[in-house]
């Protein structure tokens, strides 16, 4: 448990490439050219089985997302269905390979996965989330073909309370190590950093896979991002035939450079093995300096500063792109999140995808990375919208016992290097009140829980006094590989877990939707470090963060809109993000903005007003209405006041900004025209301005970006269409259907609009706009580097090409 302050030096690495993620041996994608069928095939696990009429695909490959949305599938996972797929695929391991180890490595499959090569068995893995790794080398045939075969068993598609896809969603790594080598995910390094000056401790896992004791060096070297080397460590170790063996070495750095939000300062960890004088292994990683401090009364500091964790919660689908989602478009969304002020994400509820990682690391983003949304038993699944009608019981609780700290453990040596990750999260709601678990406190009423709770005490229902027991459990099993970050959950019964022992198995005590709780639990435990680890975009838990200092942030739900969790149909996902399915910026997205971003600001949206006491959060930048009909403006922006002008004169006197509930407002009849805020500072200088104008009817498609380059290894671009109106104005409220050709090395990922109640195919090129616009995610095929063209068209509008260049 923490004490009073707890100081938590952090120096942890990510990986320069998937080379380093695995940390051995000579890693190469195997991503193109598998075959896929989805159905339970017999005897598709041989090595002489005929796959010629079976689909060729490239992995990531997420089979769901490509489905037909269906009313009679379930609403928990956007409608879309899951199955049971099976791929195959032939590599070619060269004789001279003979006498090293071959690995297949997969950072996910989802789910209920069997890997075989030539017709072995090499082991299963049920979580759909976690990366593994099987020693393929006795059953591989030198200088010879090999078929790889992967049975994906998603049959119960209904398993989660969200969209999870299904297939070999992230990348394949085929591994060539020699017998003695860096064990998987086996170097581990954590600082400790004192008057400015830092110490690295290191720990480095060895694996001695032949026949005889190895006499070996291991070489540590710390590399600045100039390329000079900061300084170097050397140890012998002797591993004996069969086994492991570990060294723990101590790098020394004067002033090390900090990594922080705005310097992600990051440096190279190259570790190397060396037997008789010969290099054997090596793997290089990116690392950096930090001081992390949780402290239940002043909150959480980044390298001695003070702050607040303004944060969201994100799911790991991308619209259109389901679960299989390329590292360019996670940076650019990413990107936008951080504009708009977000400095931290929580991983809901699931690991990611390594590439998440290393760009939180590179971008200056905290992540609070988390395992479990369920235990020992299922939670409740909604199959005809979300809480609506009678849920489903599929989970994948059956799976916990045999699993949980299995999958935990390698969770966490995992992610453990990356600078990151700021804590561990052992579990979501798993103390959701009579979702399983109950306990007599539930009779005193539904303060101290924030969710449903399903009644008052159900005496046959799980005890919740295990809630203790499991997570003291878990704790353990991350505490095994990572001493150096706190432990915490998110807990939906608050007054419920605090008559069990859960809450004190944890470092830092994450609560979700339960502000009221804050107070009067930070004065019952006082020891107890407390967060909003999931809340609503409203301005009241916000005030209750930045007005209480002990509380040291929030996540809200959600940062970008996500599939499933769906409304009744029609609904593809849940709607509350900052940011579309598309990536663009929502009107809550740049009101959070004006809550969190250290950049002036201003935006205002409109609508008819209705309720004079209605002042929303969800106001759209559209300014075509009936002439002289009353509209409410909204702005907001993070100027101490501000005006509002229309074609040039003011309409809207100066008001102050609120305090309480961060918009200010003007109703106004509606003129057509330009209108447009001007935010201003105390002294009344002008700090920020937007305008909005009435739009004309639309008549031609646009690109804003035409000079666009991607990589011709699978390069992915994002091409965003905006309709605008003859005098070059976007138009809003624009629906026209539009079709995406494309000539050239490319092919179309897929079509996104971000509109969640258009339930119309999505695995073809035709898609209509929404609020104007459309997303278009054009992927190189690697075939040559001639550049591809992409032309939109729409009936009645003038059409719009660009030329994307592959590199």
């Amino acid at each position: 448990m923490f004490t009073k302050k707890i100081l938590l030096p952090v120096f942890l690495f990510s990986c320069l490439s998937a080379f380093s993620q695995i940390s051995f041996g000579d890693s190469k994608k195997i991503n193109d050219n598998w075959k896929f069928n989805l159905q339970d095939t017999p005897d598709a696990q041989k090595a002489i089985y005929d796959d010629s009429k079976w689909q060729s695909v490239n992995v990531p490959h997420d089979w769901s997302v490509k489905g037909q949305l269906s009313p009679t599938l379930a609403s928990c996972t956007g409608f879309l269905p899951g199955g049971i797929g099976w791929y195959r695929k032939s590599i070619t391991v060269p004789q001279s390979k003979t006498g090293e180890k071959v690995y297949l490595y997969f950072e996910g499959v989802y789910n209920r996965s069997e890997v075989f090569i030539n017709g072995h068995s090499l082991g299963k893995r049920p979580n759909g989330y976690i990366s593994f790794a099987y020693d393929a080398t006795p059953y591989v045939k030198y200088g010879a073909e090999n078929t790889i075969s992967v049975r994906v068993d998603h049959s119960q598609s209904a398993d989660s309370r969200w969209y999870t896809g299904s297939g070999i969603y992230r990348d394949v790594w085929l591994v060539y190590a020699n017998p003695v080598h860096i064990a998987q995910w086996g170097v581990y390094a954590y600082p400790e950093v004192s008057k400015g000056n830092g110490t690295l401790n290191i720990e480095v896992d060895v694996e001695n896979g032949s026949v005889s004791k190895s006499s070996l060096i291991v070489v540590n070297e710390l590399i600045a991002n100039d390329g000079k080397s900061v300084a170097k460590a050397t140890n012998k170790i002797e591993v004996a035939a069969n086994k492991s063996g570990k060294i723990s070495a101590k790098i020394n750095v004067k002033n090390p450079k900090l990594w922080d939000l705005d310097n992600p300062n990051l440096y190279q960890l190259k570790t190397t093995v060396f037997k008789h004088g010969e290099q054997i292994d090596e793997t290089i990683t990116k690392t950096g300096f930090r001081n992390f401090t949780f402290d239940p009364n002043n909150g959480f500091a980044l390298n001695g500063k003070w702050m607040k964790m303004k944060g969201v919660c994100l799911h790991h689908d991308a619209g259109v792109l389901g679960s299989a989602v390329p590292r360019e478009v996670w940076e650019t969304r990413l990107k936008t999140l951080k504009e708009i002020g977000v400095n931290a994400i929580r991983t809901s509820h699931n690991p990611q995808a390594p590439v998440f990682y290393e760009l939180c690391d590179e971008l200056g983003l905290l992540v609070l990375n988390e395992a479990y949304d369920e235990w020992e038993f299922p939670k409740r699944k909604w199959l005809e919208g979300w809480n609506y009608g009678t849920p489903g019981f599929e989970g994948t609780f059956d799976i916990f016992a045999n699993w949980g700290e299995k999958d935990l453990e390698d969770f966490v040596r995992r992610d453990r290097n990356h600078l990151s990750v700021f804590a561990w999260s052992i579990g979501n709601e798993v103390d959701y009140p009579n979702d399983p678990y109950s306990h007599p406190v539930l009779d005193k009423g539904t303060d101290g829980f924030g969710q449903a709770a399903y009644g008052g005490y159900k005496k046959d229902a799980p005890d919740a006094m295990r809630l203790g027991a499991i997570a003291k459990r878990l704790v353990a099993a991350v505490k095994k590989y990572d001493k150096s970050r706190p432990t915490t959950a998110g807990l939906a019964g608050v007054a419920m877990s605090n008559e069990t022992e859960y809450p004190g198995a944890l470092d830092i005590t994450g609560y979700n939707y339960t502000e009221s709780k804050y107070q009067s639990d930070h004065e019952k435990y006082p020891k107890r470090v407390i967060f909003g680890s999931e809340n609503v975009h409203e301005m009241e838990p916000w005030l209750a963060v930045k007005n209480n200092k002990y509380i040291f942030g929030q996540f809200l739900w959600t940062g970008i809109d996500y599939l499933g969790e769906s409304g009744r149909w029609p609904s593809r996902g849940f709607y509350s993000g900052l940011v579309d399915f598309a990536g663009v910026i929502k009107p809550r997205g740049y009101f959070r903005q004006s809550l969190w971003s250290d950049k002036p600001m201003a935006y205002i949206g409109t609508y008819p007003l209705q309720n004079e006491k209605d002042v929303s959060k969800d106001a759209w930048a559209i300014w075509n209405y009936t002439e002289g009909k009353m509209i409410r403006v909204v702005c907001y922006t993070n100027a101490a006041k501000a005006r509002l002008e229309l074609n040039g004169k003011i309409v809207g006197a100066v008001k102050p900004y609120d305090e309480k509930t961060g918009i200010i407002y003007w109703d106004i009849p509606f003129t057509s025209g330009k209108l447009e805020v001007i935010g201003l500072s105390k002294d009344d200088a002008v700090v920020s301005k937007y305008a909005i104008t009435s739009t004309q009817q639309p008549v031609e498609l646009t690109i804003a970006d035409k000079n666009i380059t991607i990589a011709k290894d699978k390069g992915v671009a994002k091409i965003m269409v905006q309709v605008k109106d003859q005098n070059g104005l976007p138009v809003m409220l624009s629906d026209n259907e539009v079709t995406c050709t494309i000539t050239g090395p490319g092919i179309l990922l897929g079509l996104e609009a971000g509109n969640n109640s258009d339930m119309t195919d999505y695995t073809d090129n035709v898609q209509r706009l929404y609020h104007g616009h459309i997303a278009a995610y054009i992927q190189s095929t690697g075939e040559s580097s001639e550049p591809i063209k992409v032309t939109f068209t729409s009936q009645w509008l003038k059409p719009v090409e660009v030329t994307v260049n592959v590199k």
